[in-house]
């Protein structure tokens, strides 16, 4: 392997597997059940359940780096942990390991003050309560982040807050009780990327209005609570801003590179299971006179997916070594290269798993049309392939600047 695993991560992955087989597998139809009768608005009992028992396994907030808090695993160690709990759509907030709690989390950990931990990160370490991260809104082109009309004024010892947003993950589940906003308090600084801030607001402040949940091909609370907030001169204290005015996209940098390894890691796990779930499929089908498994198309179909997993796995392994080493801001170009690669590869193989599943492969029996929602949504989260792309032809085209 390029990139061995330490013996504790060996050890690690070994128990996440054994809680996944245990725990996680068998109650999946239960979960797809639960999200399906109660919708977004409600707490799916079965995550509540499983969580005691994954924190008894010491497989809880797995995520962290550098904390007392969690693992203290770098992002290479964390990303094959991560692709194990990518399998399910269940296994994530099982470990405490869901966006977008992980980075907010991880905001927290770094931008907020010890009155913030205490009041905010140590529920959300503890499970006790989830968050939301406000950033997309509906009346311009988020793909570029410096269109944010949303505002955040100062008023003596307050911030008044006013704007829309949208793809507002969590912000109808019930436990959602902290909302980090992204918003501009300075929108005539002649740098773009300062005019934004971020700042904590409570979901219970005034002025503060989930309108709808939002649903994701058609799907509420799977494969996220994608919600709509509405914020009508909500006051906050000014100790609420995170690290000061026009820090935000500081902040959004710190927060996204990590979750994008994470997004991605997932996939990998996602596209793994999917493509058992092809060859078992195929295996077990017989069609013209032979089986499924035997027609070229398919076997092509199946070396193809095998083929473009290995390459995104170490396309991701190595951005995650690179942020590990180099840092973020010199990994910009590996992880813009992994957001475009993974959700793409994981597009195609979870459609070709729906082909050869044939009619039942668009319902919802086998977990794939979850998981298709999952892959292509993952195509606009946390900045579109065409932005990504842009980036990398950018980074590209710099080395020949001088030619």
């Amino acid at each position: 392997m390029l990139y061995p695993m330490s013996p504790k991560v060996v050890e690690l992955k070994r128990k996440l597997e054994s809680f996944m087989d245990r725990h996680i597998y068998p109650n999946e139809e239960r979960f797809y059940r639960e999200a399906e009768e109660l919708g977004p608005w409600k707490v799916y009992p079965v995550v509540e359940e499983l969580k005691p028992l994954a924190r008894a396994e010491s497989l809880w907030n797995l995520f962290l780096p550098d904390s007392g808090h969690g693992a203290g695993l770098t992002n290479l160690e964390y990303a094959p942990l991560c692709e194990v709990m990518g399998r399910s759509h269940l296994a994530p907030e099982v470990f405490n390991c869901s966006a977008p709690d992980t980075g907010n989390m991880e905001v927290l950990e770094r931008y907020g003050t010890e009155k913030d931990k205490e009041r905010w990160l140590k529920p959300l370490l503890a499970g006790e309560i989830r968050s939301c991260f406000a950033m997309t809104e509906p009346a311009v082109a988020s793909s570029d982040a410096t269109n944010i009309e949303s505002s955040i004024v100062r008023d003596g010892d307050h911030y008044v807050i006013n704007g829309r947003k949208w793809y507002t993950t969590n912000a109808t589940d019930p436990r959602c009780k902290i909302c980090i906003f992204m918003g501009k308090t300075d929108p005539d600084n002649a740098d773009r990327h300062k005019q934004q801030s971020m700042i904590l607001v409570p979901m219970d402040t005034a002025g503060v209005e989930v309108k709808r949940a939002l649903p994701v091909f058609g799907f509420y609370g799977v494969p996220d609570r994608a919600s709509e907030v509405v914020f009508t001169n909500v006051r906050v204290p000014k100790e609420n801003m995170l690290l000061g005015e026009g820090r935000g996209f500081e902040i959004a940098q710190g927060r996204l590179g990590p979750g994008r390894i994470h997004h991605c890691m997932r996939l990998i796990g996602l596209s793994e299971r999917t493509l058992e779930k092809m060859c078992r499929r195929v295996r077990s089908r017989v069609a013209f006179g032979k089986p499924v498994s035997e027609q070229t198309v398919t076997q092509e179909r199946i070396a193809e997916s095998r083929i473009m997993i290995e390459q995104a796995r170490l396309l991701t392994l190595n951005a995650a070594y690179a942020m590990d080493t180099v840092g973020n801001k010199v990994a910009k170009a590996e992880i813009a290269m992994i957001k475009v690669a993974v959700p793409n590869m994981a597009c195609q193989i979870i459609d070709w798993a729906i082909q050869a599943h044939g009619g039942g492969g668009t319902s919802n029996d086998f977990g794939l049309t979850q998981a298709y929602a999952t892959a292509r949504l993952l195509r606009l989260a946390d900045g579109p392939d065409e932005v990504h792309r842009n980036q990398i032809a950018r980074f590209e085209l710099k080395k020949y600047s001088n030619a």
